[in-house]
């Protein structure tokens, strides 16, 4: 019998009371972008409450600029500093949170509000990035391209390492196959996680970027069939975005999964879990 895929054996500190590995998941959700500081609170309060019910450990995650959007014209999110704002209020409730950086310069600022600083997929080789990140001492949650093989994540991890700081996550987001669509080899999963804690990001892995004519499109019918098989396939978390109404959502709507929907997901994503042990 071939020898298994060893896993990553350091710790993560997460945030204050969240560390992987861990026998509970890790959740990263919230909507795609900071759309107003009510629909964020909204969300974070009805996630946090799903998940101290499941015994899941949940960062509320939201955007505050969506740099990567595919026209000019498209909602990017009102700004750092406004969006700042917005995360704050919600880390006053007891919620954690996420949110993504695109420039070395963000990343301090950032990180005096952001429990996890994300680099987005487009930008997961860019060392000025990742260092300035790292040094800020928070979690780094990387995103794993979508031109990337998974082994050489390996160098992605080791930049943000490279500055004393071992708080590192992967997230598998799937992979470009042609033009307008995204593919999710599970063989990723074991592959990273010998690199560091793995989450799956189970709603950009439905994305069709750039494919629904100046914006991205995407089909979240999918979104729970790949999320159970990332479960069986072994993960420590989901990245997960969710919205009270996706089809009116501001950035990236045909991937959320309705808020509605989450409780029931995560349960079958747990029992897949406890089966697979």
């Amino acid at each position: 019998m071939e020898k298994q895929l060893e896993t990553y054996s350091g710790t993560v500190q997460v945030s204050d009371g969240i560390s992987l590995p861990a026998a509970r998941y890790l959740l990263l959700s919230g909507p795609c972008v900071i759309e107003s500081q009510q629909l964020c609170l909204d969300v974070a309060g009805v996630m946090q409450e799903i998940c101290r019910d499941l015994g899941i450990d949940y960062v509320f995650k939201a955007s505050f600029d969506k740099a990567n959007r595919t026209a000019a014209s498209s909602f990017r999110g009102d700004g750092m500093d406004a969006g700042l704002q917005v995360l704050e209020a919600v880390r006053k409730t007891g919620v954690p949170v996420v949110t993504d950086i695109h420039l070395p310069e963000q990343a301090a600022e950032v990180a005096t509000v952001a429990d996890i600083l994300q680099i987005p997929a487009f930008l997961c080789r860019q060392t000025d990035l990742l260092l300035a990140a790292g040094l800020t001492g928070r979690a780094i949650n990387i995103k794993k391209g979508q031109f990337m093989a998974p082994e050489d994540m390996a160098y992605a991890a080791d930049k943000v390492r490279s500055t004393g700081n071992m708080n590192v996550l992967l997230t598998e987001r799937g992979s470009s196959f042609g033009y307008h669509n995204l593919v999710v080899d599970m063989r990723s999963l074991p592959v990273m996680r010998q690199f560091a804690p793995v989450l799956f990001d189970v709603t950009h892995s439905v994305q069709m970027p750039g494919g629904a004519g100046g914006k991205s499109g995407g089909d979240r019918r999918f979104a729970p069939y790949l999320a159970r098989a990332a479960a069986a396939a072994g993960v420590d978390g989901f990245f997960m975005e969710t919205h009270p109404d996706p089809d009116h959502a501001l950035s990236d709507g045909p991937n959320m999964i309705p808020l509605d929907q989450m409780r029931s997901l995560l349960e079958v994503l747990l029992q897949i879990r406890k089966a697979s042990e």
